[in-house]
């Protein structure tokens, strides 16, 4: 409907055009009639354009009207994999919980895959939606995960202590996770205070909860105040 008024405004604004022009312009009786002519093909070329679209967006409008709608479309698609909305929601939540978890490295990666896999299985990850990540990007991006070793050895020199141990970038990088150290090697340490140079360590990795736990006891500590020694006259 706009676009029938916006021709009929375009041709009253040439037929006036013109009649301005005419007006302004003496024109012989002949000149006259070959504006007229020119004007009324154009005309018939704009009202053969318009019925053209009106065609087309009847054409439009009948296809739409035969589309089935969109909900049902879905619904349909989940009924092939065997889910429901409340499945696929379910699923897609899971998916960016693990997404996460890998983006993260949130170790052990064997724990991920075992993730993955388990989606891998689910027949909901065959929805366009999900395939490409669950079977090929998450995938590229485990393999290209190089996990720590689960501990390391280190060999005690002189003056070392478990403080010290913990505190090494290479190791926690917080000297108040040395009580793992001291755990995990109980068979040569008697004395957390007492440890000696060539003694072999197992360094083991810190869980995400043993990292979040001596985090926190490294951000609250507060160290003593200085004691003063009093002087005397």
């Amino acid at each position: 409907m706009k676009v029938y008024k916006l021709l009929l405004a375009l041709t009253a604004f040439v037929l006036l055009s013109a009649n301005a022009f005419a007006q302004q312009q003496e024109m012989t009786e002949e000149e006259w009639q070959s504006e007229i002519n020119r004007l009324t093909e154009r005309k018939v070329a704009l009202t053969s354009e318009l019925n053209s679209l009106k065609t087309q967006v009847a054409e439009l409008k009948s296809t739409r009207d035969g589309m089935q709608a969109y909900d049902d479309c879905i619904n349909e698609l989940y009924a092939m994999v065997g889910a429901t909305k409340a499945d696929v929601d379910n699923f897609r939540a899971q998916l960016e919980a693990l997404t996460k978890k890998i983006d993260g490295k949130e170790a052990p990666k064997a724990d991920r895959q075992a993730e993955l896999d388990a989606m891998k299985k689910n027949r909901i990850s065959a929805l366009p939606e999900f395939f490409d990540k669950i079977h090929n990007q998450l995938q590229r991006k485990l393999d290209a995960w190089e996990e720590a070793p689960k501990e390391i050895s280190y060999t005690v020199v002189r003056g070392d202590h478990l403080w010290g141990i913990a505190k090494k970038k290479e190791h926690y990088d917080n000297p108040f996770a040395w009580p793992i150290i001291y755990k995990a090697n109980r068979d040569q340490i008697k004395n957390p205070d007492l440890i000696y140079p060539k003694q072999i360590f197992q360094i083991p990795n810190l869980t995400e909860e043993e990292k979040s736990k001596y985090d926190k006891i490294r951000r609250n500590y507060k160290p003593a105040p200085p004691t003063q020694t009093q002087t005397t006259k």
